[in-house]
């Protein structure tokens, strides 16, 4: 296993609670509090990252390699 950061935007829900959305992956969850909306977020970035490597798990073929990229400083968080 190795350990990787995620950005996450939380925000509140109209009706009630919180929202919470990865920026680099497309998972999004909620929550009645602030604790519960990041710790189901924790948990949906997880199932989405073990399904994912379930899903390319011998599929991948060639190099792979990763690339350093200029991004405008508002979408760095």
């Amino acid at each position: 296993m190795v350990a990787r950061k995620f950005t996450v935007v939380l925000g509140p829900a109209e009706e009630g609670g919180f929202i919470v959305k990865c920026f680099e992956l497309p998972v999004a969850t909620q929550g009645e509090t602030r604790m519960e909306a990041l710790k189901n977020i924790k948990e949906a970035i997880e199932g989405y990252l073990e399904v994912k490597a379930k899903l390319s798990s011998g599929k991948v073929t060639g190099e792979r390699t990763e690339v350093v990229v200029e991004a405008p400083s508002t979408l760095i968080a």
